[in-house]
């Protein structure tokens, strides 16, 4: 009786879906084609004219929809894998992470869900292909809002080809626990450099008729417990951190949902915070949008719909009959329910899900590639280069011992739900170490061609000493495996690879170090090697990147997102909060019948995230935010400052060395003493190309919200009067120019 139910409504759907998509194009056969994308033609219904605006046409559909189609569109209607009674629409979805029914007789689409954080996630099940991008962090390291807008295009594109029209992805929260297992998923430290990277990928992803995504909103900075902690800190230091990384990328990408995290802040879970739902996202931003919980991460049905969560993921707990008991009865509001099916409505008309349904094709793998590749020759930081080691000369050079675990086969990702598959290799767990088949002795012998090129694996540290010994140059591939759902429990390299390292430099002082890292890492062998390379989590061309990289076909020019601190003693928080014995991912319920985490992390750092910590501690780090090493030399000469309500900086930038190269040059500012602020904030940078011996006047112009404070008690903005000291140069420790305006 199930089976034939669910074939029965199955059917019905798929019928009226494709009736209502064949009155739509009914027209479209001779309309134009824009990269593969059919041009709709409004047809029928009054609400298909492409020339309303999306709240008209939301208003529009909502008129005509029964109480049980709305309450269908706030929830989704399960996932592959995930526990809970199966949905009997599940025949309706294109895998991935689930989806939410559309309302076929009156022209809208389901919203078919993928996870994208560095690529479309599990295509491997539906025999599909995915590129894998580099890493989220990887990427920001090329502060590079254009390389921000490829990715964000490449993965719509393979999102529609795949038959979804919605990302996942748009991670944001920023790294205050560096040891965060979703580090790599996400944008580095500082709000500004985040939410501009972020806010670019999303604009050019939702320009690919795909409703985009950023999350996870708010304070989801480690995986620890991350269902039961709450966050505890002030709203200043939330509205200068984190909630400034999502007001910014808001404000550029114009993302059509916004994901709600696990955890909760101040005492009130995410999905039903009415301080960050509805007095700051809806009220302050003006965020048109709907918000959809993380999967699981729905605690209520009137409290939650009162803060202003729209959707539910991935089921019906909370949205399904709960809420339609609730509106019946007039816990909630029909003008509210309306309002929460009117912002989705919106999203899927203002993102083009509406106008240009989705049409599966083939993946351009090709052009993927070189997006992937290119991506991260612009993401690849070199940390050191003593005595010149690098780039390494293929005529001079006789022998290479190419050293590392996998370094034969293949670069690995990071896990979870970002997890992309690589091809030919459906992982079978969620939480799995996955290596793309991109190979670092095979590009490295492909850029030596007459060289001696051997391979070690360094299980055997002796072994591999002994490689090097007899090699010219030792090249040592060492990694650190990040996964959604767990935090790593230090910075170390595991599994012995400082060891391996020391042991190799010990046998030749040659030795170049490629971290293949999530995160941060600890180098205690940092003065024993030459050269040091940060390559992240690099895709699926990771290889030929880095191969570019140290024969020097690819100028480095990526700068650090994140700190590497020289110890843990030195984070604010060196004991990583953990829940408690025994919490198990249980909630604890207060007698009102509310549910409540078991366990808080303080983060009374407040302000003072990734290098403000370090800077206002006093406290000497391994590699500073900002930092990065190229092949040639750059100097920075004659700045002025034009203060105002946008404030203009120009200085000149030269390339001092002997050949071409893109210099990142970045602004900071010091804020006046009675702000009470960290010693110096980012506030704007400017990526130069220049030819060698090349000069060029760079102007970066900074909005007065980049200069501004959070007033706690008037809940506003605010410009401090005073001397502000403006600062340029190539890293946050390296500002040879400074100058200080007057600013009322």
């Amino acid at each position: 009786m199930v089976t034939l139910s669910m074939s029965k409504f199955c059917l019905r759907f798929v019928v009226l879906a494709a009736l209502s998509a064949a009155m739509a194009s009914a027209s479209a056969q001779d309309a134009p084609h824009h990269h593969g994308i059919v041009d709709q033609p409004a047809k029928n219904f009054p609400w298909m004219h492409p020339g309303l605006s999306p709240d008209q046409r939301a208003d529009m559909v909502l008129k005509q929809m029964t109480l049980d189609e709305k309450i269908d569109l706030m929830h989704g209607q399960g996932m592959r894998g995930w526990g809970g009674k199966p949905s009997p629409n599940a025949c309706l979805g294109n895998g991935g992470a689930g989806f939410t029914l559309g309302v076929p007789r009156l022209g809208i689409p389901i919203i078919q869900m993928s996870d994208a954080a560095y690529g479309v996630r599990g295509s491997a099940a539906n025999g599909r292909y995915s590129t894998a991008l580099p890493s989220n962090l990887g990427s920001v390291a090329s502060w590079d809002p254009q390389a921000a807008c490829k990715y964000g295009a490449l993965i719509g594109r393979e999102l529609r080809a795949q038959g979804y029209n919605m990302t996942l992805g748009g991670g944001v929260d920023l790294a205050r626990e560096p040891r965060d297992g979703r580090t790599f998923e996400y944008m580095g430290e500082d709000p500004i450099l985040a939410g501009t990277l972020v806010g670019n990928r999303i604009q050019c992803e939702q320009a690919q008729h795909v409703i985009g995504d950023i999350k996870h909103y708010a304070m989801n900075d480690q995986e620890s417990g991350r269902t039961e902690v709450n966050v505890i800190i002030g709203k200043r230091a939330m509205r200068e951190s984190d909630l400034l990384a999502f007001q910014i990328g808001i404000a550029i990408g114009h993302p059509g949902a916004v994901m709600c995290s696990y955890n909760a802040v101040n005492g009130d879970y995410a999905c039903q915070n009415k301080y960050l739902l509805t007095d700051v996202l809806e009220k302050d931003w003006k965020f048109p949008g709907f918000v959809l919980s993380d999967w699981g991460a729905t605690h209520s049905t009137v409290e939650a719909s009162a803060a202003g969560l729209d959707n539910e993921q991935p089921l019906d707990t909370f949205y399904g009959q709960k809420l339609k008991e609730a509106v019946q009865s007039g816990q909630i509001p029909m003008a509210q329910l309306d309002e929460h099916v009117r912002r989705i409505l919106r999203s899927e008309f203002s993102s083009g899900i509406v106008d240009y349904p989705v049409q599966k094709s083939v993946v351009d793998v090709e052009a993927g590639f070189h997006t992937a590749r290119s991506i991260e020759e612009q993401s690849i930081v070199l940390l050191k280069n003593a005595n010149h080691v690098l780039p390494l000369d293929a005529t001079k050079v006789h022998s290479i011992a190419v050293i590392g675990e996998h370094a034969d086969f293949g670069m690995i990702s990071g896990a979870g739900s970002g997890q992309v598959d690589p091809p030919g290799i459906a992982p079978e767990k969620w939480q799995k170490h996955v290596w793309f088949p991109t190979s670092p002795l095979k590009a490295v012998r492909r850029k030596a061609p007459g060289v001696n090129v051997q391979f070690d694996s360094g299980i055997k540290p002796a072994s591999a000493a002994t490689l090097a010994r007899r090699s010219d140059v030792a090249i040592v591939f060492v990694n650190q495996w990040m996964s959604e759902g767990m935090d790593v429990p230090n910075l170390s390299l595991p599994n012995n690879q400082d060891a391996l390292i020391e042991q190799v430099a010990a046998a030749n002082p040659r030795t170049i170090v490629v971290l293949e890292t999530g995160s941060a890492v600890l180098m205690p062998w940092l003065d024993k090697v030459s050269g040091v390379v940060e390559a992240w989590y690099s895709g699926s061309k990771g290889a030929s990147a880095v191969a570019n990289v140290l024969f020097g076909e690819v100028n480095p020019s990526a700068k650090l997102p994140i700190t590497f601190p020289r110890n843990e003693a030195d984070l604010p928080h060196p004991q990583l909060v953990v829940p408690p014995p025994g919490a198990d991912g249980k909630l604890a319920v207060l007698r009102s019948g509310k549910a409540m985490p078991t366990f808080s992390v303080t983060y009374d750092e407040g302000l003072k995230v990734g290098y403000k910590w370090y800077d206002a501690e006093h406290k000497p780090v391994l590699f500073p935010f900002g930092y990065g090493l190229s092949y040639t030399t750059y100097s920075y000469s004659g700045l002025n400052v034009d203060a105002g309500p946008t404030t203009t900086l120009t200085f000149t930038v030269k390339n001092t060395g002997s050949r071409a190269g893109a210099e990142i040059a970045e602004v900071y500012a010091a804020l006046p003493a009675s702000a009470d602020e960290p010693p110096k904030r980012l506030v704007g940078w400017s990526k130069v190309q220049l030819s060698a011996g090349e000069s060029k006047q760079v102007s970066v112009t900074v909005p007065q919200l980049y200069l501004s404070i959070y007033d706690e008690k008037k809940d506003t903005w605010k410009l401090v009067p005073g001397n502000y000291t403006f600062m340029v140069g190539g890293s946050s420790q390296d500002l040879p120019l400074t100058r200080k305006v007057s600013m009322q």
